[in-house]
């Protein structure tokens, strides 16, 4: 590892995971007993693409980070290569922002046309689509601005915005804010004004602020189901994932970074946990993890149609 990336990593890395633990408030966490199933009988002896005592740097969003499926998942992998997983939570646009500048190996995030810009600027390769969840309209149970129940996302956030009602918004350029900012254009409107606070934090420090403000904020499930229990917030718009507007739909990607661009990025050892993570056992593992009895992520990586674009960008054309 560069001196340059050693030291992002002791100063981010740290800070930004324990400031991302800080968000949450202990809720018990399970996940099923599929180690190692179907991901291979590999281990640290064996000749592979980890040596032992390696790091692999991985930037991710806050919600892998702050529902603990990493927490949950990680072991596996060190333990087959023998290495271990520095997994560093940011915002989505900060994640890719590490990986343009050179300073993690892999990226795991959910914000396809931030994927897409970074994959086509030739930062990213070998992109797989991994799993998903939804985002939700979660709000206080009186319900100012009277959404509950709409079936649409634009017409939510219309009423907040007409009712002025408190709105809290990430406004760290995440797959999160990065989709809230989509839905307020396609409504039409410029939120603005004392009723909404842009807080450029995390998912949980996100919900910890409408939860002490009554506000509404847009939550991906799995964050809002790991942290309800700490909150007296309520899911008021649902997602697809409970037969809400599909545009509030959450997919989750992973690739590498290119080592054509940074020659000092593990891309080996990035191929081998890209290709673990999507593999039938660790697909499995996802699926059975669970924060409050539900399930909060939904694999996406093994299916018996894969969808072609998930390894290129929107309109990409083979360089015609």
């Amino acid at each position: 590892m560069s001196i340059q990336r050693r030291r992002f990593v002791a100063a981010v890395g740290a800070g930004a995971l324990a400031g991302a633990a800080g968000c949450l408030g202990g809720t018990p966490v399970s996940v099923g007993s599929s180690s190692s199933a179907g991901a291979g009988d590999a281990d640290a002896s064996d000749d592979g693409p980890g040596v032992a005592g390696e790091t692999l740097t991985l930037t991710t969003t806050t919600s892998t980070y702050d529902t603990g499926l990493l927490d949950a998942i990680h072991p596996d992998f060190e333990e087959m290569y023998g290495v271990s997983v520095d997994a560093v939570a940011q915002g989505t646009g900060a994640a890719l922002e590490t990986a343009r500048n050179g300073d993690c190996d892999v990226v795991m995030v959910h914000a396809r046309g931030l994927e897409d810009e970074f994959m086509r600027n030739g930062y990213g390769v070998n992109r797989r689509d991994l799993m998903f969840n939804d985002f939700v309209i979660v709000g206080p149970t009186d319900d100012p601005a009277g959404i509950e129940g709409m079936g649409s996302a634009t017409e939510a956030l219309t009423a907040i915005a007409d009712a002025e009602a408190a709105f809290v918004s990430r406004g760290d350029n995440s797959g999160t804010h990065t989709k809230e900012r989509n839905l307020w254009e396609a409504a039409g409107t410029d939120p603005g004004g004392d009723w909404y606070q842009e807080i450029g934090g995390g998912m949980g420090e996100a919900l910890n602020n409408a939860n002490q403000q009554g506000a509404y904020t847009l939550s991906d499930r799995g964050t809002f189901i790991s942290q309800r229990s700490e909150i007296g917030l309520t899911v008021l718009v649902q997602g697809p994932i409970e037969d809400g507007p599909e545009v509030l739909a959450n997919p989750y990607g992973v690739m590498a970074v290119n080592p054509g661009v940074h020659d000092d990025a593990n891309y080996d050892l990035a191929m081998a946990y890209i290709g673990w993570v999507t593999s039938p056992g660790v697909q499995e593992m996802i699926s059975e993890y669970e924060s409050d009895g539900e399930q909060l992520f939904f694999p996406e990586a093994v299916s018996e149609n894969p969808d072609f674009q998930q390894y290129v960008p929107d309109g990409w054309n083979g360089g015609e």
